[in-house]
């Protein structure tokens, strides 16, 4: 199996002095994703939790919901002259109950915005697939000051972050701050999936007393793939989009973004967190 970590000779220069050493980079191989053994999608990820990957994006399609609908995930081989495998495509069987979209070159199952969907096709299309509705979930209220600690206790776990520094993290936080899980990946969306389909695999989804943290922005296909989970609160370090703060606004989401020391945004769902009005002085 792919190593999440590889060695590649730098030239380094250093306040005029040049030098050559080993650095450790973050490993980056494609996945192709196959679904009762037809292609699906393929998305280009740093090795490790491949069958969870696999399972989250389904569950970000609308395909999968519970352990009990996959049968199996496998490694097919791949594409070498030996015939070895590469470890880099897997196949998702899925239980004969479950609903298989059909699979075309045009792919009608429920794509990410990276994939041509965008506007109100793309609020559609989560709304229609959804399968738990965030807005209905037992109301979380999550204190600022927990949500401005998460950011530092997500970046103290990323220990392949330290070692190469060209990755993104995505981490679950129970409503109380703890630390749930946490995965990383060359894609955000990919570490996010990693965490999701961990999740469904364990029985856990929908994660509805949950916070996700994500290390960079806040886009559309992550605020997707929180509402295909059920996870009520979206945090992110850098800005949201404007289309997740719409999807967001739509589905009950509350997504906060720029969180950076005491200091956030509060873009929807504004209910689930703990608000302390100033009063203005006489």
């Amino acid at each position: 199996m792919g190593r999440v970590t590889e060695r590649r000779k730098v030239i380094r220069i250093r306040d005029g002095a040049v030098s050559s050493r080993p650095d450790t980079l973050v490993a980056e191989e494609p996945l192709e994703i196959r679904l009762n053994g037809r292609p699906l999608a393929i998305t280009m990820r740093t090795p490790g939790d491949d069958f969870a990957l696999a399972a989250g994006f389904l569950v970000s399609e609308g395909v999968l919901a519970a352990a009990s609908d996959v049968l199996n995930i496998v490694y097919c081989a791949g594409a070498t002259v030996d015939g070895s495998n590469t470890y880099n495509v897997v196949d998702v069987k899925t239980a004969p109950e479950v609903a298989v979209p059909d699979i075309t070159l045009e792919r009608n199952v429920y794509t990410t915005s990276s994939c041509g969907l965008c506007g109100k096709a793309s609020l559609d299309a989560v709304r229609t697939t959804a399968r738990w509705l965030i807005a209905d979930t037992p109301p979380v209220r999550v204190d600022p000051e927990l949500l401005a600690s998460l950011p530092d206790r997500l970046r103290a776990a990323q220990t392949v972050f330290d070692r190469t520094g060209g990755l993104h993290a995505a981490a679950l936080f129970a409503e109380d701050g703890e630390l749930l899980d946490i995965r990383e990946d060359v894609g955000r969306h990919n570490a996010v999936d990693k965490l999701v389909g961990r999740a469904l695999q364990s029985g856990d989804l929908p994660l509805s007393r949950s916070i996700l943290l994500v290390s960079g922005r806040a886009s559309f296909e992550l605020a997707q793939k929180a509402v295909m989970a059920g996870i009520p609160v979206l945090a992110a370090v850098s800005a949201p989009s404007s289309l997740a703060v719409d999807l967001a606004t739509e589905t009950g989401l509350t997504l906060v973004g720029f969180l950076r020391g005491r200091s956030m945004n509060v873009y929807a769902g504004e209910d689930r967190v703990a608000l302390r009005t100033t009063a203005a002085g006489g």
